[in-house]
């Protein structure tokens, strides 16, 4: 962002964070009385959606499958 908008003309030129740019990300574990599972991972599997929900707000087309790919948008 520059300014408040996007700066990037598109993917082909947008530069990934690094994980020392990204915004920290708080996860809540919730207690409850189900076997235990894994938790290492809980922040990661809200990604894709949030990714397909963001290329539906700019361009209007549902990403139903992943990977993502251009010919899907």
């Amino acid at each position: 962002l520059k300014d408040g908008a996007v700066a990037n003309s598109n993917f082909h030129d947008y530069r990934v964070a690094r994980l020392s740019e990204s915004p920290e990300v708080f996860v809540s574990i919730i207690e409850n009385d189900e076997a235990p599972g894994g938790v290492g991972e809980p922040g990661v599997p809200p990604i894709a959606p949030a990714l397909c929900n963001a290329i539906y707000t700019a361009t209007g087309k549902r990403i139903r499958r992943l990977p993502v790919a251009t010919q899907l948008i």
